[in-house]
């Protein structure tokens, strides 16, 4: 586990621009679609490791979302410019990820968002309580 104040050796971050589709009747993105926005982060983050979706079913494990906590602090508007940032804070017993959604140009905080998976192998879909080991090793941290 990473010690609080420090910064992650695992992040990553993408740009995107808030498209029309996203928006609700009162002009702002939706609330549930920063849902998808935390996805674009985190499939990000985690081709960055290079262990995204298709390489955790090849090692034998799926990584499914079993909590997510989301903070809005300021709508996004239709056109606006947001960057999307990932970044792993846990680990050892689960994979918990932090996000934070800014405006582009000025860096205003508009929300920030974490989640946490745990691993179930595939074969017998059964939980882990402790990450593999092929965690350990795409991150470069030896295995407890």
């Amino acid at each position: 586990m990473r010690k609080k104040n420090t910064p992650s050796p695992w992040a990553a971050e993408v740009e995107m621009q808030v498209q029309f589709f996203d928006l609700d009747p009162m002009e702002i993105v939706w609330h549930g679609n920063y849902v998808k926005y935390l996805e674009v982060a985190r499939c990000a983050l985690l081709d960055h490791i290079n262990y995204n979706y298709v390489q955790m079913k090849e090692s034998g494990y799926a990584w499914p979302v079993i909590d997510m906590q989301l903070r809005y602090i300021a709508p996004a508007s239709f056109g606006q410019k947001l960057t999307l940032r990932a970044e792993i804070v846990e680990w050892e017993n689960r994979l918990k990820i932090d996000y934070l959604i800014t405006d582009t140009a000025t860096g205003k905080r508009l929300n920030r968002a974490s989640t946490t998976q745990v691993a179930v192998e595939i074969a017998n879909g059964e939980m882990c309580f402790v990450s593999p080991a092929i965690l350990f090793e795409k991150l470069g941290v030896p295995i407890p």
